[in-house]
């Protein structure tokens, strides 16, 4: 009922299973760098030449080559020695080498959700769990990169379009069973997401240890400035629904190091199905205490509506300048609405001053005076009125009557 017009439904960030990834150049890549990888993502480290090479075998007893990696470029066979490691990472079917290739060709924080979900004969899992981890992930990262935009409790339509398209640089992996899943947030654009959406987890961790020790709401209160808001502990229903536990791990990106005021380990975040109901407590109340807002819009109409040829009438605006929404509807008088027909006839948009209303998700305007339509240049004005053409069955009413 609330997902913005113009979001997609299934909006997520691009897929690593058969994705064309750039190749690491051996020539660049840290031997320390890969090690660090290979360690992280369940490789094991059995020998080798001390000082000189490790070999690491595949994670979990998987069947693959094993890697032959050099402890630093002082010897004269270490490209050699990377060369052959990076290949035989590209061509291992275990899923954890394609994970070592991404963060080495794009230097990544790793964000890994783990769900506790029953398991069916032979550790199956039900069709639908790993959809479920998916959507959930989704909608943590999108409240994480909406906190990154503004603090607030509540986002309705805001931001939603700017944090949908920050998110298109950041990688997942497969869900593994609909229990796993990893988010790899370069860490040269990302870095803000990663820290802010961690630091954001903490707070609602914290908060609900509060409410469940003294029964008070404060926390979440405090908690809206670390990044908590409706939309992120509605995603952590999301992602706890239905499991028995689910937690949140962070991994810095080994090129770049930890960033400054944060921990080089960040702890795991856990959240457990006991923590339910105050999560759903805390997201009702952060949509009833998010206020509306005085605004002074400025764009096009895109759909005019009334009940006959004279009175008020609705009308919808493609929001050009003045809230941070796709679009807005408001009800105007006579007058306003008559303004509203002959500006979008001429080829113009309209300035409306209003509250943008929260109960609507911050896509009404209440109030809605001061209609006055604004000059623009002929290359705009050339556009919107070909689009006026091209949907001339919205404005049949428009201006009727006059």
């Amino acid at each position: 009922m609330h997902r913005p017009i113009d979001e997609p439904p299934h909006l997520m960030p691009p897929d690593l299973v058969g994705g064309a990834l750039p190749d690491p150049d051996a020539a660049r890549v840290d031997p320390g760098v890969l090690g660090v990888l290979l360690d992280r993502h369940g490789w094991r480290r059995r020998g080798g030449a001390a000082g000189r090479y490790a070999r690491w075998t595949p994670p979990d007893g998987a069947s693959g080559t094993s890697l032959l990696v050099p402890e630093s470029r002082a010897f004269p066979d270490s490209d050699d020695l990377l060369s052959e490691a990076l290949l035989a990472l590209a061509r291992s079917a275990a899923p954890s080498a394609r994970a070592v290739l991404v963060g080495l060709a794009v230097p990544s924080d790793e964000l890994t959700w783990t769900r506790d979900v029953p398991q069916g004969p032979a550790g199956s899992a039900a069709w639908n769990v790993e959809e479920q981890l998916r959507n959930s992930v989704r909608q943590v990262l999108l409240a994480g990169a909406l906190a990154v935009r503004e603090r607030a409790g509540y986002y309705g339509a805001r931001h939603r379009r700017a944090a949908a398209a920050s998110l298109a640089s950041v990688l997942v992996g497969p869900a593994r069973g609909g229990r796993r899943l990893t988010a790899f947030v370069p860490a040269a654009t990302g870095r803000p997401l990663a820290v802010r959406l961690y630091h954001a987890l903490c707070a609602a961790r914290e908060a609900v240890d509060y409410r469940r020790a003294t029964g008070g709401m404060e926390a979440f209160d405090t908690a809206v400035e670390a990044g908590v808001s409706h939309e992120l502990t509605e995603a952590l229903v999301t992602l706890v629904g239905g499991t028995e536990g689910a937690c949140v791990d962070l991994a810095w990106a080994p090129a770049a190091g930890a960033p400054e005021g944060c921990a080089a380990r960040p702890e795991s975040v856990e959240f457990s199905p006991g923590d339910l109901a105050v999560l759903r407590e805390a997201s009702a109340r952060y949509r009833r205490a998010e206020p509306s807002m005085p605004v002074k819009i400025t764009g096009t109409v895109v759909r005019m509506r009334r009940a006959g040829p004279r009175g008020s009438g609705a009308v919808r605006l493609r929001v050009i300048a003045g809230a941070e929404v796709p679009h807005v509807r408001m009800s105007l008088d006579e007058e306003a609405y008559r303004i509203a027909g002959h500006a979008h006839l001429l080829g113009l948009p309209v300035r409306v001053q209003g509250r943008l209303e929260s109960r609507g998700g911050f896509r009404r305007l209440s109030g809605a005076t001061e209609v006055v339509p604004v000059q623009v240049d002929e290359a705009e004005r050339d556009r919107m009125l070909k689009s006026l053409q091209e949907n001339l069955d919205f404005f049949g009413e428009a201006c009727g009557g006059e």
